[in-house]
């Protein structure tokens, strides 16, 4: 079967690498549409060169926009792809606005939609991923969950048919990754870093860097803590630009800024830092995998497995919280539980779980 996989933005490129690997081992046809929604090297191109993600077959070049402008031009771009591919099936992955015209661009065309990381909710409607997954995950026929509670969101919102719990593909891609950013990467070197002798921050959610109130919060707790601790803050390029537009002086703060890095080197500084604090939902699992603790500038998380087992602390955008959660996660002991996300094989379900299905057909 030809299945065409649609990614976009930096967390498709990790979740989409171990599935694609083992998807072209078999008897499937793989074409992958790169819709551009992220398009410098450093979050895009860095994945292929990095990760041994396939180059994509084509690459749509939307770039940023509005959500409709953005989401629009990808629904009618994905839309010529699929009717000249005419695939059998197509794979989203996440919560982006690449996923929803994705799945929309193949439900209007009555092709099958698997949704790789279903049943995820933050429960804040504000949030546009939120509107994303739910849309998306109700026009899917194959929804691969990454835990038990995305099965119970999805069994509440009445939806039980083509739901299956295979585990987090970004797990597997950790497992694989981390072993080339320990051989390829000197990341440490180059910034003069001891190992959990700094703490990680990254900052991207349009909730966050669209509220010029909530980013100045957060920014001052940042450098609040740099007082105590060297922090290390990769800017994001919605960040930089909302930076740039406002009255906030980074350097008036004496919080030092460095530029986005490169995937393999972003897991060696995950794993190496002492505290990691971060609105994104991808890096709050990376820290629990690799142990450390994670203070989440969002209220509420789609990862609440992580909140109840203890490992991470929704802190919002409040400069005090932040700093007292800091605090207060500084030294804690991670251990992680095997049964939350799987043992790494996620991947090799997917894929089963499709040529089971095709054989059928």
């Amino acid at each position: 079967m030809k299945v065409v996989s649609i990614v976009g933005a930096r967390p498709q490129f990790i979740k989409a690498s171990p599935v694609s690997k083992v998807l072209r081992q078999t008897e499937h046809q793989e074409f992958m549409i790169h819709t551009g929604q992220h398009y410098d090297y450093e979050m895009s191109r860095v994945f292929f060169d990095e990760m041994e993600l396939p180059e994509p077959d084509v690459n749509l070049e939307v770039g940023s926009g509005s959500h409709g402008k953005q989401t629009g031009v990808m629904l009618m771009q994905i839309e010529n792809v699929l009717l000249a591919e005419r695939p059998g099936g197509v794979l989203v992955y996440g919560d982006t606005n690449s996923t929803l015209a994705g799945a929309l661009a193949a439900v209007k065309l009555h092709i099958p939609v698997a949704h790789v990381e279903a049943g995820l909710r933050s429960f804040n409607r504000k949030m546009p991923e939120e509107h994303n997954r739910v849309l998306t995950d109700h026009m899917s026929d194959l929804l691969f969950c990454p835990t038990k509670t995305a099965v119970k969101n999805l069994e509440h919102e009445g939806i039980t048919k083509g739901v299956h719990l295979v585990g987090d593909v970004m797990y597997d891609s950790i497992l694989h990754n981390i072993k080339l950013a320990e051989r390829n990467s000197d990341v440490l070197e180059r910034m003069k870093l001891k190992p959990k002798c700094y703490a990680l921050a990254t900052v991207h959610r349009a909730e966050n860097t669209n509220h010029p109130d909530r980013l100045r919060n957060i920014i001052e707790a940042l450098a609040l803590i740099n007082e105590e601790t060297r922090i290390i803050l990769p800017v994001h390029p919605r960040t930089k630009q909302y930076l740039r537009n406002s009255e906030l002086k980074i350097k008036n703060l004496k919080l030092k800024t460095i530029d986005p890095v490169p995937y393999l080197d972003m897991l060696l500084l995950e794993k190496n830092a002492h505290v990691i604090l971060t609105d994104s939902g991808g890096v709050q699992k990376e820290a629990y995998w690799f142990n450390v603790p994670c203070v989440t500038l969002r209220e509420q998380t789609e990862w609440v497995e992580l909140v109840e087992h203890g490992v991470n602390t929704l802190a919002g955008s409040n400069r005090k919280t932040i700093y007292q959660a800091y605090r207060t996660m500084t030294g804690k002991k991670i251990d992680s539980d095997p049964e939350l996300y799987g043992n790494g094989k996620a991947n090799e379900k997917i894929v089963a779980i499709l040529t089971k299905l095709t054989s059928r057909m």
